[in-house]
């Protein structure tokens, strides 16, 4: 039992260690961008546009609803977001009084930064563990996101999915 409980203690050590340096390396290189004055995201914008991408292009009502706050508020956050042209709002086809939120590509190029490290963490592993444990990594990895995270299951509230978000 010692042991079994030890081993659990370990991995969540290494996988909140992990969450920290990923969280860590995003926000340094975010800094490093407020000398150019590219990076003009306050901190709960950047969770707003977080919780928009995986939303895929919901409308401002949707926003509202998945994080359970006020419509005014919930516009005036978009209006924000808007305004510094990482957000723009496109009409809907199906009704025309309806907007959805889609991110600008001035925002595709501020959270490619974590794509870019996460890419190359996995390219590192690749190169380090056999295939064999690669893939093991891989299912495991999968399985932790498909199927033991059931309270934040992003496909309940995905709204649309665009070509840019896929």
């Amino acid at each position: 039992m010692r042991n079994i409980a030890k081993g659990i203690e370990m991995v969540n050590n290494a996988i909140s260690q992990i969450y920290d340096k990923l969280r860590l390396h995003f926000y340094m290189k975010v800094y490093s961008r407020f000398e150019n004055r590219e990076a003009t995201l306050t901190t709960v914008e950047s969770f707003s546009m977080e919780v928009i991408m995986d939303l895929g292009e919901p409308t401002v009502a949707q926003f509202a609803k998945v994080l359970d706050i006020s419509s005014p508020n919930a516009a005036h956050r978009i209006k924000s977001l808007l305004q510094k042209g990482y957000l723009e709002k496109i009409q809907s086809e199906e009704d025309a009084r309806e907007y959805h939120l889609k991110p600008t590509e001035k925002y595709l190029r501020f959270k490619k930064i974590n794509e870019n490290y996460i890419h190359l963490l996995m390219e590192r592993c690749k190169r380090r563990f056999s295939e064999e444990d690669y893939n093991k990594l891989n299912e495991m990895l999968t399985i932790i996101n498909e199927e033991l995270m059931p309270e934040i299951d992003v496909k309940d509230y995905k709204f649309f999915e665009s070509v840019e978000t896929k």
